[in-house]
């Protein structure tokens, strides 16, 4: 029996909170392999069934907001979490030139298999995938509890 990802949502547009304000990565900065920043993490999305946080939406380029773009980053990419910054494993241009956010491809598992395969990440429904052990994120171990 194939496993599949089960409904995801947008963390603000459920009634769900992260358990610990503190331990919540939306406003922080993203900043790459090479220490640039590449923009900010504007929600989180979740599965819902399991409240494990699957994706970070950032939001990055434009000015003063205005023009920016979004990117959905795995959660399997972020190789370090501290009060103020997520720090992933990919330069800002790789994560500007992966699949952009489209809302009409939100739900979509052929859209999730093109952004895990852009970040050379194993999707969670695949086997011998798994959910990394982060400390300070939930949606499991690293990311911010999900209540």
């Amino acid at each position: 029996m194939e496993e599949t990802f089960g409904t995801l949502a947008a963390l603000s547009d459920t009634r769900q909170l992260v358990a610990d304000p503190a331990d919540d990565v939306r406003g922080r900065s993203v900043v790459d392999s090479g220490g640039e920043k590449i923009g900010t993490v504007a929600d989180l999305l979740i599965e819902t069934e399991t409240n494990h946080v699957r994706f970070l939406r950032v939001e990055h380029g434009g000015i003063l907001g205005f023009g920016a773009q979004a990117s959905f980053v795995p959660v399997e990419a972020i190789v370090r979490l501290t009060a103020d910054t997520v720090y992933v494993g990919s330069s800002k241009d790789h994560v500007a030139g992966g699949p952009k956010y489209d809302p009409d491809l939100v739900g979509e598992r052929a859209y999730y298999e093109q952004i895990y395969g852009h970040y050379g990440q194993i999707p969670p429904y695949a086997p011998g995938s798994l959910y990394p052990g982060l400390t300070g994120l939930t949606g499991g171990p690293g990311l911010p509890p999900i209540r």
